[in-house]
Formats: structure tokens, C-alpha cells, sequence
């Protein structure tokens, strides 16, 4: 994957000689069917909460708008739940069977969300405002801890021991995701981050939870757990990848692409694997680039920097090499990720649409 800049400096990941094309179509109509599959499950348990949090969680998803009037909104992208029903498949069961597992990936993921909009001060999502910039920071606090206890519930109301099964699974990944977003916060306040702690930092908070969506419906579906680490094992090093893309947007991204700021990483002085990668290099760029993030830590006015003052420190990231370093990483992770596929058994149409989907990870443009 190379990284080429369109005219407003977003980030356009581009498909070099020799790595796979995506078959968009065949992607599209694998997104589809999760979001289509997992919708109304996920809106029949996000009914169960008590007033005002239904309301204040439909808002969230896209189901209506501040006002409380139907709307469509843009609800994501629906990876997870794609890739927990190709899970199923992949253990030799309906893509049906992994539903509850998609549902249950979704609402950890969008608690994950609610959370993080707060605690990194992001007032838009999605294109639109956040949760507590619309309903106030309790209400999405609250929220997001009533979806956490649903996809519990979600899964053990099977009362199976695949359930019970994937339950573990489950808690696992949300417990390393919270670590990971402990580890994210704690990093904005250090000078210095190695690029092996903040690959351990994504790895928990985004690698983990994608790991858990693909072995969740396998294990649904009576895979032994050989079978579901193995998933996992992609799942995860996907997840990096996914996340490394994630990070070239966060600083390069056009805003009308991502829904954010110009420059919203550095906004948020988030140690990202471009930043950490061009603090590493050493050389003249990294030496300046290291100069000013530790004046920044300091500095009183930083909420006051002008887009010049960030367009700098994001040319010294390229300058540095770090752009370029965070392409080639993603590349990696995504080679990883398809390697592990190699050591499943399972139908090749499945295997196949694994690998569109890690591609598409990794290609994508938002």
C-alpha cells in the first residue's frame, strides 16, 4: 500500500503491483448483509433500555436524529458484524448462527465509542454531533455502560456452552480494549512513546475487539478453540492494520471523508504509530518534530493553534519518515493477517471473502 495526497492533503491509500485487488462489489454486498442481519437484533436490545437511554442510544446508532424523528444515519461501516457472521461460516454453520456474537461485538464496540468521544473531547462522529455534545456527558457514559451489560446478555440468554464459550472470548477483548485506551490516554501526556508500546496500545484497542468478531461466531457455531485462535490470530493482526490505516487518517484525512478535524490527532497530542514512528527515526525532522510536541506538552495555548501550526508538525511526521513507515506497517499487519487463514480448514469462498475484507481494512479511504 502506498499513500499518495489528494488536494486537500487527505489520505488516499492506493493498491501497489502485486497485492490484491478489492472486489468493492463483493465487499459491499458482505457489509451489507451484517448490518442487514444484525440490525434488528441489535434494535430489539437496545429497546430494553430504560427512557431516556433508548433514545440517547438510537441517536448514537443513526436510527434518529437530535430531535427524536426517524432518520438514516451513517451507522458505520458494520466490519465487526460482517466478520463475525463469515466467522460462522467458517466453522461450518449458517452465517445465522453468528448473529448473536455480531450483536454482541457491535454493542461492545459502539460503548467503546460513546466513551471515547468524551474522554477525547470529540464532538463529531459520524458527521454528525456526538452523544454528549447532544444528551451531556452522563447520558453517554450511561449509555455506553448499559450497551457493555447487553452484549453480555445478548450471549449468555442462549444458555449454551458455545455461548458460555464466547462469552470469555468476549470479556477478554473488552477488557484489553479498556487497557488499551488507558494506555492511548496515558501516552498524550508522555514526551517519548516507543513504537513497540503503542503497537501494544492498538493492538489491545482496536486488534482485540476485531480478533473477538472473528472467532465469536465460529466458536457460536462449535468451532474448537484451535479453529477460533487461529481466527483470532487474524482478526488481531487485521485489526492492526486497520488501525494503522486509522492512524494516517487521523492526521491526513480529509475531514469530509472522516467526519473530524483537519489534523485531529494532533489536536489531541495522541501518540500514533506516524508520530511515534517519526519521533524513532532520528535525523533533523525527528529532532524538530521531538522539539516541538515536548514545547506543546507544555504549552498554555495549545488549544489556540492556528492549522498552520499543525500542518508543520504533520509535514515533519513525512519529513521524518513516518508516514511512509505506518503505510508499510499496515501492509505488514494485513500480510500477517492473511497468513493465519492459511492454518483453518475451511470452505475457500469463506477464506476468500476474509481475505476482500482485510484488503478492503486496508485500502479503504475513511
Amino acid at each position: 500500500m502506498s499513500v499518495s495526497t489528494g488536494t486537500r492533503g487527505e489520505t488516499v491509500p492506493t493498491v501497489q503491483p502485486g497485492h490484491p485487488a478489492v472486489d468493492t462489489a463483493d465487499v459491499s454486498a458482505l457489509l451489507e448483509r451484517g448490518r442487514t442481519l444484525s440490525t434488528p437484533v441489535l434494535r430489539a436490545a437496545v429497546d430494553r433500555l430504560a427512557p431516556p437511554m433508548d433514545t440517547v442510544a438510537a441517536y448514537h446508532f443513526g436510527w434518529i436524529d437530535a430531535r427524536g424523528n426517524p432518520a438514516e444515519g451513517d451507522g458505520g461501516k458494520a466490519v465487526r458484524p460482517a466478520l463475525a457472521l463469515l466467522s460462522a461460516e467458517a466453522a461450518g454453520a449458517a452465517p445465522e448462527v453468528g448473529i448473536p456474537g455480531a450483536v454482541a461485538v457491535e454493542l461492545v464496540h459502539n460503548f467503546s465509542l460513546l466513551h471515547d468521544d468524551l474522554m477525547d473531547g470529540d464532538e463529531q462522529r459520524r458527521h454528525r454531533d456526538t452523544v454528549w455534545k447532544v444528551h451531556g456527558p452522563a447520558q453517554a457514559i450511561l449509555v455506553g455502560d448499559a450497551l457493555f451489560a447487553l452484549a453480555n446478555e445478548i450471549l449468555l440468554e442462549l444458555g449454551t456452552v458455545e455461548a458460555g464459550r464466547a462469552t470469555r472470548r468476549l470479556t477478554t477483548a473488552s477488557r484489553k480494549l479498556i487497557d488499551g485506551q488507558a494506555q492511548d490516554i496515558s501516552y498524550e501526556h508522555r514526551e517519548r512513546v516507543t513504537v513497540e508500546e503503542c503497537l501494544e496500545m492498538e493492538g489491545n484497542k482496536t486488534g482485540a475487539l476485531l480478533a473477538c468478531a472473528v472467532s465469536i461466531g465460529a466458536v457460536l457455531g462449535g468451532a474448537d478453540d484451535r479453529t477460533a485462535d487461529k481466527l483470532e490470530e487474524y482478526g488481531y493482526h487485521l485489526g492492526l492494520a486497520f488501525q494503522a490505516v486509522d492512524d494516517l487518517l487521523g492526521i491526513w484525512g480529509d475531514p469530509e471523508a472522516t467526519g473530524k478535524q483537519t489534523w485531529s490527532d494532533l489536536r489531541q497530542r495522541k501518540k500514533s504509530l506516524p508520530v511515534v514512528a517519526a519521533l524513532a527515526a532520528g535525523g533533523p525532522a525527528s529532532e524538530r518534530l521531538g522539539e516541538l510536541l515536548a514545547a506543546d506538552a507544555k504549552s498554555s495555548d495549545f488549544d489556540t493553534f492556528s492549522e498552520e501550526e499543525f500542518a508543520t508538525r504533520a509535514a515533519l511526521i513525512e519529513e521524518a519518515g513516518g508516514r511512509e513507515w505506518t503505510s508499510q506497517e499496515a501492509r505488514r499487519q494485513h500480510a500477517v493477517a492473511i497468513e493465519a487463514l492459511n492454518e483453518v480448514d475451511m470452505p475457500a469462498r469463506v477464506r476468500a471473502q476474509l481475505v476482500a475484507l482485510a484488503d478492503f481494512v486496508v485500502v479503504r479511504k475513511r
